[in-house]
C-alpha cells in the first residue's frame, strides 16, 4: 500500500473525526470519545503532532500526539493517541506507519519521550514498554507503556491533558 504520511490540513478536520469515530464504533476497551477528544486537543491549541495516512487521494488514518504532565516535573514528554485507522484498511500496515512517523518526528523534535495506553503486544515493536517508575492511575500497568528519547526516565505520575476528558 503506497500512503503517504503528512501533517493534518484544516481539510482534513472532517475526515478525521470520521475515521476516529469509526476506528472505535466496536473497541470494547473504548468509551468511544476519542474523537472528541482529537476535537478537544485541536481546539485547545495542544494538538503537537496531527499526522493522516493518505492513500489514493483519501485520509484513511490519523495519529494524534500531545503533551503530558509528569508529577516529578520532567519536561518535553508527549502522549501518543488516539491513534486511528479507517476499519476497511486495518491491520495493511498503515497503523504501523504513522506510529513510525510519530515517533521519528517526536524524536526530531528534541521530545525527552513518549507514553501511551495500548495493547503491548502491538506497541513493543516500535520501543514502547512497561515502565514502572511511570504511572498512569487506574490504567491496568502493562498497557501504560513509554519510550525514552533522551535524559532519565522520569519517575512520578503521569496525566494527560483535560481534553481527554472531552465526552461530546
Amino acid at each position: 500500500m503506497n500512503l503517504k504520511i503528512r501533517n493534518e490540513t484544516k481539510d482534513d478536520i472532517d475526515a478525521i473525526e470520521k475515521i476516529t469515530t469509526e476506528a472505535f464504533l466496536t473497541a470494547p476497551y473504548s468509551d468511544h470519545t476519542e474523537q472528541h477528544i482529537v476535537r478537544a486537543l485541536r481546539n485547545s491549541d495542544v494538538l503537537s503532532i496531527s499526522l493522516v495516512a493518505e492513500y489514493q487521494g483519501e485520509v484513511v488514518g490519523h495519529v494524534a500526539v500531545s503533551p503530558i504532565t509528569i508529577s516529578d516535573g520532567a519536561k518535553g514528554w508527549f502522549g501518543l493517541g488516539p491513534i486511528s485507522v479507517s476499519p476497511t484498511i486495518q491491520k495493511s500496515g498503515v497503523g504501523s506507519q504513522l506510529m513510525e512517523s510519530a515517533v521519528e518526528t517526536l524524536k526530531k523534535s528534541g521530545a525527552s519521550g513518549c507514553v501511551l495506553l495500548g495493547n503491548p503486544a502491538y506497541y513493543c515493536r516500535f520501543g514502547f514498554k512497561p515502565e514502572s517508575s511511570l504511572v498512569y492511575p487506574g490504567a491496568p500497568p502493562e498497557y501504560f507503556q513509554a519510550i525514552l528519547f533522551s535524559g532519565l526516565l522520569p519517575n512520578g505520575k503521569v496525566a494527560y491533558h483535560q481534553a481527554f476528558n472531552a465526552k461530546a
